[in-house]
């Protein structure tokens, strides 16, 4: 079964950084776009999604701040998040669309989540 681990998570001080990461395993055939999403009060809302080609799209909220990448040949794509403040406080869920090869059918699947707080 596909699976997506993320580690990185924690507490961190206001402009202080955190790099979370996110693997994808198990049966792939291949990856399309891969993103994070992150969710504070009920809403899960993009944070950043990166393409295959390495393209990279961004919430206006951390633009400048946060750098989405991947590595292809590890299945696995970063977001480096610099000057934090308190309202990047949430939980930060990986999501990538995923050919699996069992299959042959694209599919969007999601991390467990890791709590990301930012606080003095």
């Amino acid at each position: 079964q596909v699976q997506l681990v993320e580690s990185g998570g924690g507490l961190v001080q206001p402009g202080g950084s955190l790099r979370l990461s996110c693997a994808a395993s198990g049966g792939i055939f291949s990856i399309g776009t891969m993103g994070w999403y992150r969710q504070a009060a009920g809403k899960r809302d993009l944070v950043a999604a990166v393409t295959s080609v390495g393209s990279t799209n961004y919430a206006d909220s951390v633009k400048g701040r946060f750098t989405a990448s991947r590595d292809n040949a590890k299945n696995t794509v970063y977001l480096q998040m610099n000057s934090l403040k308190p309202e990047d406080t949430a939980v930060y869920y990986c999501n990538a669309v995923i050919l699996r090869r069992d299959n042959m059918k694209w599919d969007t699947y999601w991390g467990q989540g890791t709590q990301v707080t930012v606080a003095s």
